[in-house]
Order: structure tokens, then C-alpha cells, then sequence
């Protein structure tokens, strides 16, 4: 079964883009993306990998045309390679890419190339060390900076840096993570922090900056031209005069990217989220464990909550209406 017009929503969208969490863990304590006392799922409530390759199969027969697998940290799951080796082979799957924070690339860049990804997203908050360490609670930008650089020498076909932006955290370093991205030939998009989940460390109200503050900063150093590129995601693009870098704009607070939106997540315990602000959901995991091997009952159903899709989300960065952490969603 193949349709490329099955995942159509009710405000006409054509939905062509699976974002796919293989785990809530990562090895990192990002301040804005989870709790500092985590507690994760149990492994019997995560698909497993032969669950998500099915799950995938079947929306790649839907029409997904792309897949990014996140996390938590994507790359601490047991025999991902495997995974993605299979999904690489899908013969109707356009394009198969990763979001990881870039600890274990240094050591898996060739792998995952040599599997099938074909473009990475890494995330990189600071260049300052001990601010790194301060924002994910444990990492260390060494092995982020030596990921980077491993990557670099897989040769997939992108790279793109992402950057969360916090104002009076780490909103000095805009320029600075621009400039590494531009002297290394790569992309990079700024984001503003999304209220997902209950946090401690810092009030957003406070920390919130918006995409139109981050960019007067870029253009008093830069000449910016706005561009109608896409990479099939949320970022609205600029081009930097006289370089083949380009800087992106992820504005869920101050211009929400819903008017677009093509994408659907899958959590690690296999809910389909419709809207990455909207608790909405199909338990794909209790589909797929009651009834094994039923792709036609699956797809019916992956069809039908598609139907629900709704228009748009509504944050507000003064209050928490998805009380689910972003490692819990799927970056």
C-alpha cells in the first residue's frame, strides 16, 4: 500500500514528516528540556526497535517522506544502528535524519552516515565550558566540539547547529555561536525555549528572549536577507551576505510555525502526538501490541487521528499547559 495524499489533515496539510523518539534518556540534564531528577520510562514501555521500524513502515506506505529520529539523546538507545540500517532501506523514505546533542559522534559520525542518516541537527547552547556544563547540568563541550568535528568529516549531506536562547543566560553568545557556525560552513537556528514541563532552574517568564531580539543582535554585525528556503521544518530562514551559511528562526511563542506545520511526533512509549503543543495523541504502542502484525488496522488508525489534527498550539510562556518534558516529546 502506498498513498502519498492518506495523511491529509482537516486544514488541508499535507502531513509528509514523522519525527520519531527512540528514547526519553540522554546522557545530558538540559535545563530546558527536563527535570534535574528525571525519572524515565521502564523499558517494557518503550516500542521496540522491531515496534518502531513497523510503526515507521507503515506511515512511510502513508506518505511520510521524511524521518527524524530523536530523543531524549537518540544515540544512547541500545542498537540504534540497527534501526536505522532498516529504515534506510525504505525504498519510499526520501530522507532519514537525526537530532542528537552530539556527545557520541566523535565515535559514531562514520556509523551513522555509513547507516543511512543523511543530515544531522546538533545542539549546542554555549562555547563557554563551564556554562555548557552549567546548562546540561553534566556535559562537557569538549565532546560536543569533537562530535562536531567528526561529523564534519563523515561529509552528511548537512550539518545544522541548534542553539536555544535564554536572555540573561546565555543571549551573549548569539554572535559567537553564529561565527562557529559560519566558519565551519554550517547552519544554525536559535530557538526560543518552549514552556514544556514543570522546571525549577530558572523562571521562563524571565529568561524568555524572541526571535526578533536575536536577530537585531545578528544584523548589527551582519547583512541579513530573508529567504523562502525550508528544510520541511519549523525554521524560517535567513541568508548572511557574503557567506553560504544561513541562520534560522524557531519561534513557537512569537510567530508559531503552525500555518505549515507538515509533522507528527512519535514518543518512545509510542503515542502519536498531533501537535507538539496539544496532549491529543493515538496510543500506537497499544495498537501494535494488541494486534501484531495488523499494518491495514494501524494505518486506519494513523489516518484517523491525522483527522484530528488540530490548527494550532497556543504557548504561553507564563504558564505550563503541556505538563510532559521535552525529552518526553521528542526534540
Amino acid at each position: 500500500m502506498s498513498n502519498t495524499n492518506s495523511l491529509i489533515d482537516p486544514f488541508g496539510r499535507n502531513v509528509d514528516y514523522l519525527r520519531l523518539s527512540v528514547t526519553d534518556r540522554c546522557n545530558f540534564r538540559c535545563n530546558y528540556c527536563m527535570a534535574e531528577d528525571m525519572t524515565f520510562l521502564r523499558r517494557q514501555k518503550l516500542l521496540s526497535l522491531e515496534e518502531l521500524y513497523d510503526v515507521a513502515s507503515a506511515f512511510v506506505d502513508l506518505g511520510i517522506k521524511k524521518i527524524r529520529l530523536t530523543g531524549g539523546e537518540p544515540l544512547v538507545r541500545r542498537d540504534i544502528l540497527k534501526l536505522i540500517k532498516a529504515l534506510g532501506k525504505l525504498p519510499d523514505l526520501a530522507e532519514l535524519t537525526m537530532t542528537t546533542n552530539g556527545s557520541y559522534l566523535r565515535d559514531m559520525s562514520q556509523s551513522l552516515k555509513a547507516a543511512g542518516i543523511s543530515r544531522l541537527n546538533i545542539s549546542i547552547d554555549s562555547l563557554k565550558p563551564e556554562r555548557f556544563k552549567a546548562l546540561t547540568r553534566v556535559g562537557k563541550l569538549e565532546q560536543v566540539l569533537a562530535g562536531i568535528d567528526s561529523a564534519l568529516d563523515a561529509n552528511f549531506e548537512n550539518i545544522k547547529l541548534n542553539s536555544v536562547i535564554q536572555a540573561g543566560v546565555n543571549d551573549d553568545e548569539v554572535i559567537d555561536l553564529a561565527k562557529f557556525a559560519m566558519a565551519r560552513g554550517l547552519d544554525i537556528s536559535f530557538i526560543e525555549e518552549m514552556p514544556l514541563g514543570e522546571i525549577t532552574s530558572h523562571e521562563r517568564e524571565k529568561t524568555k528572549i524572541m526571535s526578533k531580539e536575536i536577530r537585531r543582535q545578528l544584523e548589527n554585525v551582519w547583512d541579513l536577507v530573508d529567504s523562502a528556503e525550508t528544510t520541511g521544518g519549523p525554521a524560517r530562514y535567513v541568508r548572511v551576505v557574503n557567506t553560504a551559511s544561513k541562520i534560522g528562526f524557531i519561534s513557537p511563542i512569537s510567530n508559531n510555525f503552525c500555518g505549515s506545520c507538515n509533522r507528527v511526533r512519535m514518543t518512545a512509549d509510542g503515542r502519536l502526538l498531533l501537535c507538539l503543543g496539544n496532549e491529543d495523541s493515538l496510543d500506537v504502542r497499544a495498537i501494535v501490541r494488541s494486534f501484531p502484525g495488523d499494518t491495514k488496522r494501524l494505518q486506519k488508525e494513523i489516518i484517523g487521528a491525522i483527522k484530528r489534527k488540530p490548527e494550532r498550539h497556543y504557548f504561553n510562556p507564563k504558564q505550563v499547559d503541556i505538563v510532559r518534558f521535552m525529552n518526553m516529546t521528542g526534540g
